[in-house]
């Protein structure tokens, strides 16, 4: 594994986190959102990572057979939650049914503020690793001297 490998695998993890603060950041904003253009209220949305392999060079997918194959983090879908919505008794919302109740996003902010520290964790650890990964080469190269 080279400098930019160890990069490369760094970055594509803290662009997937992003977008994983960024969709929780949405659930957050939508909590109280009881209709939208798809008809309901907003469905919580969750982000699905995959491991993608790094591209490689014919040196690099001979090593392969010879050792692990390095892989970085992609995101490949956001999914809707499955979980049905909340009922709230409120017979002066406009959005509630003919027995008065509305259907409420199925948003718990505490799950939502959990999910979004461990996503700037992962976040944080990506750039521990960057930084490492730049002391190492800037060692390198003073070796190398």
């Amino acid at each position: 594994m080279d400098f930019f490998n160890a990069l490369d695998i760094s970055s594509s993890g803290m662009s997937a986190q992003q977008m994983r603060m960024n969709v929780i950041a949405s659930n957050l904003a939508n909590i109280n959102t009881t209709h939208t253009d798809e008809g309901g209220p907003y469905r919580r949305k969750d982000v699905v990572f995959a491991a993608v392999p790094t591209e490689k060079a014919f040196k690099d997918e001979l090593n392969k057979r010879l050792a692990s194959s390095l892989s970085s983090v992609r995101v490949v879908g956001v999914i809707n939650d499955k979980r049905p919505p909340l009922l709230k008794y409120d017979p002066g919302n406009p959005d509630a049914d003919r027995d008065g109740y509305v259907a409420m996003p199925n948003i718990n902010t505490v799950e939502e503020m959990v999910n979004m520290m461990s996503a700037a964790r992962s976040y944080e650890a990506n750039i521990a690793s960057i930084n490492a990964t730049k002391k190492m080469a800037m060692k390198a190269l003073e070796i190398g001297r």
